[in-house]
C-alpha cells in the first residue's frame, strides 16, 4: 500500500529562461526590457499578461488601488461561474428581480420588481450592457442578499492573494471604500476565463432580450473592440466620474490568448486605443507553444481495486510556455506530479497536477484529471486477477 501513495513525478520538460524574475505563484514575471516602455500613456494604471502562464508582459502603476466602475462584474461573473460549475445553479434557472435590484440605476435592463428572467438572460443583460440591476438580482438568487454576495467576492480575492482590492457591491455603482487596482483584475480576469464559456456571453457584440415579448430589448456590447478588434472576446468595460474609463479586455489568437487592463483612461477612444497597442505588442512580440491541450492524455496512472488496472489521466486547461518572437527563447519548465489512485474514480477526479516552475518557484499549476470513470471491484475478482497472473506466469516458465 506504501506504493500506493507514492507520488511520480514526469519531467515535461527543461526550458531557458526569458531571464525574467519570479516570485511565486500570483506574482508572475515582467521583463526587463519590458519596464520601461508605455504602451498605456493616458491609463493611471495598466498590466498587459499572457493567460496561460500568467506572465506579466507590461505594468504601469499595476498596484495603484483605484476605483474600477463596471469592471467590478469580473468578479460577478467569476463568482456566477463557479455556482454554475457546482451545480448550485444553471443556466435556465428564473431569476426573479427583488425591488433593491431593480432600483438599481446607471446602466440597467430595466428590470420591474417581481420580473423574471433565465441565468442566462441576466447573464447576458450583465456581459453585453453592464447592467447593474441584472447583477443584484443574479447576486441575491445565488447568495440571498446583495451583501453576502459581496462577501463571497472578497473572500475570493484573499483567497487568491490579492491584495488590492476591497468590494462594497456587485456592479461598480460608486460607493466609498471599492477599488482594486490594474493587476488584481488581471489576475481575476484570469481565473474567469478558466471559465472558458463565458466568453460566449462576453465574445458577442449584439443580442436580444425579451425577443418574443411586445418590447423586445436590443443589447450591444459596451466594448466595442469585440468587433473591431481581431480575436477580442471581452471581458468588461467600466466608467464612472471617479474611475473614469476602464476596460478588462481579452484577445485569443491560435494558442495564445492575451489580457490586458487599463484604469483611469481619459476617454473611451483613448482606451480602446491604448489597448489595441498593448494587445499588438503582445501579440507581435510573444506566443504561447502549447505542450498540452485541453482534455488531451498525457499518462496513464496505476488504479487499485478497479475495473482497469489504469486511467488515463488530461490536463483541465492546456498547457503551454511563453516564447519571446525576437530570441525564440522559452520561459519556464513543466513538472507533471500524478498520484497513483484506488477505485472508484470518478471522470473528472483530480489526480495530479502540472507545475509550471522558474528559478525553482510554481507560477502555475493545472489541474490533472481522470478522462473516465472506474469502478471499484470485488474483492473476489481481485483474488480472480491474482491467480490468473499466477497461472499465466507459471505457463511461461
Amino acid at each position: 500500500m506504501a506504493k500506493l501513495t507514492k507520488r511520480i513525478h514526469f519531467l515535461v520538460a527543461t526550458i531557458v529562461s526569458l531571464g525574467m524574475i519570479f516570485s511565486g505563484i500570483g506574482s508572475p514575471a515582467i521583463a526587463a526590457q519590458e519596464t520601461t516602455m508605455n504602451l498605456a500613456p493616458n491609463a493611471k494604471s495598466a498590466v498587459l499578461l499572457d493567460a496561460t502562464t500568467g506572465t506579466v508582459l507590461y505594468a504601469k502603476n499595476e498596484h495603484a488601488k483605484l476605483p474600477i466602475a463596471s469592471v467590478t462584474k469580473v468578479a460577478t461573473m467569476l463568482l456566477i461561474m463557479e455556482a454554475i460549475d457546482r451545480g448550485q445553479v444553471k443556466l435556465t434557472d428564473p431569476i426573479r428581480a427583488s425591488e433593491h435590484a431593480a432600483s438599481m440605476g446607471g446602466s440597467q435592463i430595466f428590470l420591474q420588481p417581481g420580473e423574471q428572467m433565465t441565468l442566462r438572460d441576466m447573464l447576458k443583460g450583465i456581459a453585453l450592457a453592464s447592467a447593474n440591476d441584472a447583477a443584484v438580482a443574479v447576486a441575491e438568487h445565488i447568495s440571498g442578499s446583495e451583501q453576502a454576495f459581496v462577501d463571497m467576492m472578497n473572500a475570493k480575492t484573499k483567497s487568491m492573494h490579492l491584495q488590492d482590492t476591497h468590494f462594497v457591491n456587485t456592479n461598480g455603482l460608486p460607493v466609498k471604500d471599492h477599488f482594486s487596482s490594474a493587476y488584481d483584475v488581471a489576475q481575476l480576469s484570469r481565473e474567469l476565463l478558466k471559465h472558458i464559456s463565458i466568453t460566449s456571453f462576453t465574445g458577442t457584440y449584439s443580442d436580444y432580450l425579451r425577443k418574443s415579448s411586445t418590447h423586445p430589448f436590443w443589447l450591444v456590447n459596451t466594448n466595442k473592440l469585440v468587433r473591431f478588434y481581431s480575436g477580442m472576446d471581452g471581458l468588461k468595460t467600466g466608467f464612472t466620474a471617479d474611475a473614469k474609463y476602464c476596460l478588462a479586455a481579452s484577445a485569443k489568437r491560435n494558442h495564445f490568448r492575451v489580457i490586458a487592463v487599463v484604469l483611469g483612461e481619459p476617454s473611451s477612444k483613448v482606451r480602446n486605443a491604448e489597448v489595441t497597442s498593448m494587445m499588438n505588442f503582445a501579440f507581435s512580440h510573444y506566443d504561447v507553444r502549447e505542450i498540452y491541450h485541453e482534455g488531451q492524455t498525457i499518462a496513464m496512472v496505476p488504479v487499485s481495486r478497479g475495473e482497469f488496472q489504469a486511467v488515463g489521466v488530461a490536463p483541465k486547461r492546456s498547457v503551454g510556455v511563453l516564447i519571446n518572437k525576437i530570441d525564440h527563447k522559452e520561459s519556464g519548465s513543466l513538472v507533471t506530479e500524478l498520484t497513483p489512485v484506488a477505485a472508484p474514480i470518478k471522470k473528472g477526479q483530480v489526480i495530479g497536477h502540472i507545475r509550471l516552475i522558474h528559478q525553482a518557484q510554481v507560477i502555475d499549476s493545472i489541474p490533472v484529471v481522470s478522462t473516465i470513470d472506474v469502478a471499484r471491484v470485488s474483492l473476489f475478482e481481485m483474488i480472480g486477477r491474482t491467480m490468473k497472473r499466477m497461472f499465466l506466469l507459471g505457463a511461461t516458465r
